[in-house]
């Protein structure tokens, strides 16, 4: 079984909403780098890390106590297929960072796994992330990164890391689970390229 398990046949594609290059599908396709995790709520917990160390924590009990939101959001994969008008409900990263004291201008959010993905802080922000549980009025499916999931809706979704369980700041930028490094790359006639 391959690293990333791609789930879905078919497309048609619109020159409506989307970018360059993709196209429009009506099912939701499932892309996962790695299995999908069954453990469900048990000992979930959510935790944003400061550059100083300073641990913010919710388990599920509350972290459902926080103010949530309806959102709809077109979505869009590297993969080249889009989504559009989904429906989720989740909790903004802005009601997460409310308490917290940061000078961090970036973020690496953690999820099961191992799987981690790199942002400027500043995606995170303004209403423009949530940590989402519920698509389409149910439960986030394990499938689709249930019980909860990063959604990052202005960025491919590649960003929108599912099964996440927590947010490092950070004062630097650090390579994600797709981004090349210095010790996951090699050297191809000047180019750097991702090891698979």
């Amino acid at each position: 079984m391959g690293i990333v398990s791609p789930g879905f046949s078919g497309h048609r594609r619109t020159r409506e909403k989307l970018p360059p290059g993709q196209y429009l599908v009506h099912d939701f396709p499932v892309l996962s780098a790695g299995p999908t995790p069954r453990d469900g709520l048990r000992g979930w917990d959510f935790t944003i890390t400061t550059e100083s160390g300073q641990v913010n924590a919710w388990d599920w009990a509350a972290f459902q106590a926080l103010p949530a939101e309806d959102i709809t959001v077109d979505l869009h994969c590297v993969t080249k297929w889009s989504k559009l008008g989904t429906r989720w409900r989740g909790v903004s990263l802005d009601t997460l960072m409310a308490g917290v004291t940061t000078a961090a201008e970036y973020a690496v959010a953690r999820a099961v796994g191992d799987y981690t993905t790199n942002l400027p802080l500043e995606d995170l922000l303004d209403g423009k992330a949530w940590i989402a549980f519920r698509y389409d009025g149910a439960d986030l499916e394990p499938e689709h990164g249930g019980p909860a999931r990063l959604l990052v809706p202005h960025l491919y979704l590649w960003k929108s890391a599912k099964w996440v369980r927590g947010i490092e700041l950070l004062d630097h930028d650090e390579p994600g689970f797709w981004e090349p490094s210095a010790t996951t790359t090699t050297e191809t006639h000047g180019a750097r390229s991702p090891r698979t």
